[in-house]
């Protein structure tokens, strides 16, 4: 059984007999538990939630004015990349729970609101990195070898056979702008070809086979002949790579960027490359990238420059890494819904904890002000409580309770009416 028997800032106000006696019923049927796919989610991910005897619902991308409607009575939403879960779409989720990104990045997600919600936000950041990485590596000799303007001209009806500038990679000099799971993986496959491996990141990382930390980016892009960027889109990383840096990089280097769109000025990219400053160029993403709407135009400087291979944001575009990413990224939703557990969330505190058979759960999220902890010990001191974890972040509490089962939902009742609580129910 899963636990929805929850009650909201909103919806305290409202406790009357007919609500009383619903709250008789300690948790909520499994295959009432709604969930909603969209984006066309890995077949991993349904199965996963079939299995547990959940409802689940598969749609297309939705704007936000189709997902406004479709929210209310949802328990868990599934989305990817291209839907955005903005604060007015949270405002319409009257029982969501949970939100699974199924891919690496959480910018299309309000985290911060999403957590006021008492919604948990879930992601996959580790799954895909090897489809990522694979993918680098084969740009890197597309580009030495200027396959994608060959390739251009064969499907013209040119036969170009030239080896002017083409190039192996063995031997040459990649440089790694952020050595996290990506950039590091990257390094050993990119040290299986022979390449020597030179990287920055702004956290001290430990390297991998022969790899070498340099002290900053622009020693990095002073020494590589392949330049290939893996950092995540913040504010400190916006044109992180622009006129300036592309001028510290060798005349004829090559440039890869398949890490967030805004990371690279690609007006000064494109012109870098029509001058040839730079031998070659990859992007997998852009600071704007088409809307979700049949036949939409691609639009970038990068268009018609030289030895540029440009991709539609595929980088972890597998069957591997989706099988992947719905199987990690359900079964922490499926967690959250079964047990409370928020393990691997990005926007609420980590909390898990063992469940007594004896005992029932009760879960509560609430602002994280002052004196909200001394109002929850107040109302605890007067039960049994056999075990409890609160944790904190800068916005929100989340607190995970086992108590006698004859008090479970009086505690809720009280809880549920501190003006500082967001969300608050009895999970078995």
């Amino acid at each position: 059984m899963s636990g929805t028997d929850s009650v909201t800032r909103e919806q305290r106000s409202s406790s009357n007999s007919s609500a009383n006696e619903e709250w008789k019923i300690t948790s909520f049927p499994k295959n009432k538990i709604k969930v909603l796919l969209l984006e066309g989610i890995s077949k991993m991910a349904v199965d996963e939630f079939v299995k547990e005897g959940f409802q689940v619902k598969c749609l297309p991308q939705l704007s936000e004015a189709e997902l406004v409607k479709e929210i209310k009575g949802v328990h868990a939403l599934g989305i990817r990349s291209k839907t955005t879960i903005s604060k007015a779409v949270l405002d319409a989720a009257d029982r969501l729970l949970c939100v699974g990104a199924f891919c690496i990045g959480t910018d299309q997600t309000d985290t911060t609101s999403a957590a006021l919600h008492g919604v948990a936000v879930f992601n996959a950041p580790y799954a895909n990195t090897r489809s990522v990485a694979e993918m680098c590596l084969s740009l890197f000799i597309a580009l030495a070898r200027q396959l994608g303007d060959r390739s251009m001209e064969c499907h013209a009806g040119k036969w170009n056979k030239v080896s002017s500038k083409c190039y192996e990679v063995r031997g040459k000099t990649l440089g790694i702008i952020g050595y996290g799971h990506v950039g590091s993986q990257l390094s050993i496959l990119a040290e299986a070809l022979g390449m020597q491996v030179i990287y920055y990141d702004v956290v001290p990382v430990m390297q991998l086979g022969n790899a070498k930390s340099l002290d900053s980016l622009e020693a990095v892009l002073k020494e590589a002949d392949f330049v290939s960027i893996h950092v995540p889109g913040i504010p400190s990383t916006h044109n992180l790579i622009s006129e300036r840096e592309l001028a510290l990089m060798k005349p004829g280097a090559y440039l890869v960027n398949a890490s967030r769109g805004k990371v690279v000025d690609v007006e000064a990219a494109a012109q870098a490359l029509r001058s040839g400053h730079l031998g070659g160029a990859a992007f997998d993403v852009f600071p704007s990238e088409p809307p979700p709407i049949k036949d939409a135009e691609f639009k970038s400087p990068l268009r018609g420059c030289p030895n540029t291979i440009l991709t539609p944001h595929i980088g972890g575009s597998t069957e591997e890494a989706q099988a992947a990413i719905g199987k990690e990224v359900s079964q922490k939703m499926i967690a959250l819904i079964n047990t409370g557990s928020t393990l691997g969330a990005v926007n609420m505190p980590s909390v898990h904890l063992p469940h007594s058979a004896t005992a029932h759960r009760l879960l509560n999220s609430h602002y994280n002000v002052p004196g909200v902890l001394r109002d929850i010990n107040n109302i605890l001191s007067d039960y049994n409580v056999s075990s409890q974890m609160l944790m904190t972040n800068a916005e929100v509490g989340y607190l995970m309770i086992e108590l006698d089962s004859e008090v479970s939902h009086e505690v809720r009742d009280k809880l549920a009416a501190l003006k500082n609580s967001i969300k608050t129910r009895v999970l078995f």
